[in-house]
């Protein structure tokens, strides 16, 4: 809970990423696109995987889980990003802020857990080809899916928590473009060590383990690729774990230094926060699918069928 008496500030100011008003123009057209991108991908992706029965496996149904992540996480952000781009007084309300944190937080943390399931599910289908069926059930896949939305309301609701039960009598002014727990903890009047330190943990907790968790599932499944006597096979393989390591790297990397790295400059975190938070959503459809021939295949039966 907030004390009322202690929390004065009604309305917080953001700076956002630039003054200057061509930049703000030019980054406002960026992130439109971006923002188009993601929802017609992530729409996109859905629907194919709901119409498709050939897509109703354990792999899709996780990237189905992403695509919605994904698709909420940039609404939460980059429509009110938008807005402030084109206006002179860049103000949210503390409710608004800490609506937007605590949401932001539960898409965030999520995808986490969603992408070290993913790998998971990529290290059964390639290191145990045989056993696939019935490891990855119906059954652990609802299993799965749950826990790892579980987890992202969980963290969410400690860094939240920890985050808003702090003072903020005085300055309302946050350098950032959305509410981040980093950057309202700036404005704090009281001690925000313990926070901070909670903040860390969760971020020990939700990053830095499924991460580790994502490497070695792809150290088992490269060595498994190496191993395999077709080259076309190889490389095929290879392509994809490469563009999955390097949304991985993307989001995780730029998450962790924004959350477990307190020091870091604030112009560094703003640029950063970008990279896990806009990036990742526009381009894990493209990644993760729109490469894939079973999905274009997909699309192609449905445009087909639309057609006729």
């Amino acid at each position: 809970m907030i004390d009322a008496n202690l929390t004065q500030v009604t309305d917080f100011f953001l700076l956002g990423l630039s003054d200057d008003p061509l930049t703000q123009k030019l980054l406002f057209v960026l992130f439109l696109l971006v923002y188009m991108v993601t929802v017609l991908g992530n729409l996109l992706l859905m629907s194919l995987i709901w119409i498709d029965s050939q897509l109703h496996t354990p792999m899709y149904f996780f990237l189905c889980n992403l695509s919605l992540d994904d698709l909420c996480l940039s609404t939460i952000i980059v429509p009110q990003v938008l807005a402030h781009l084109l206006s002179r007084k860049k103000i949210i309300s503390f409710t608004r802020c800490a609506t937007q944190l605590f949401i932001s937080l539960i898409f965030g943390c999520t995808q986490c857990v969603l992408l070290t399931v993913m790998s998971y599910d990529r290290y059964v289908a390639i290191c145990n080809p045989l056993h696939y069926s019935n490891i990855m059930t119906w059954k652990v896949c609802v299993q799965l899916a749950a826990g790892s939305w579980a987890s992202g309301i969980f963290t969410s609701v400690m860094d939240t928590t920890f985050t808003l039960r702090l003072p903020y009598p005085g300055g309302n002014t946050i350098s950032h473009f959305f509410c981040e727990a980093p950057a309202i903890l700036d404005l704090a009047s009281a001690d925000t060590h313990t926070t901070e330190m909670v903040i860390f943990f969760m971020g020990i907790v939700i990053l830095l383990i499924p991460v580790s968790l994502v490497l070695i599932s792809y150290s088992y499944i490269i060595v498994t690729v190496v191993r395999m006597k077709s080259a076309a096979g190889r490389l095929k393989a290879f392509s994809t774990c490469g563009s999955h390591l390097l949304v991985v790297t993307l989001f995780y990397g730029s998450a962790t230094l924004t959350y477990m790295t307190p020091k870091s400059s604030k112009k560094l975190k703003k640029v950063m926060s970008v990279f896990y938070t806009m990036v990742p959503c526009m381009i894990n459809p493209i990644i993760y699918s729109l490469r894939n021939k079973d999905v274009k295949g997909a699309l192609k039966k449905v445009a087909t069928k639309n057609f006729h």
